[in-house]
């Protein structure tokens, strides 16, 4: 098992102190795309209607393998 570390960078980023063992780059890839649904949904309904969310994979030797971004814009059509 390998340690990777997840990123988040929002208004600011949030460093992963502690990692997560996963079996090798491929479950790493997969569980940050997974992760920024579940971060937007949580952050959106308070943030506004513009928002950017990325993750960014490090591994256990601190590079960085992995990066994805998920962005929000929302407007209203009528007032």
């Amino acid at each position: 098992m390998l340690r990777y570390f997840f990123d988040v960078h929002d208004s600011g980023p949030q460093f992963d102190d502690t990692g997560t063992e996963l079996a090798g780059p491929d479950e790493a890839y997969a569980k940050a795309k997974s992760l920024l649904p579940d971060i937007a949904s949580e952050l959106i309904p308070t943030g506004g209607d513009q928002r950017m969310f990325m993750v960014l994979v490090r591994d256990e030797n601190g590079h960085a393998v992995y990066s994805a971004t998920l962005a929000f814009a929302g407007q209203r059509l009528q007032r």
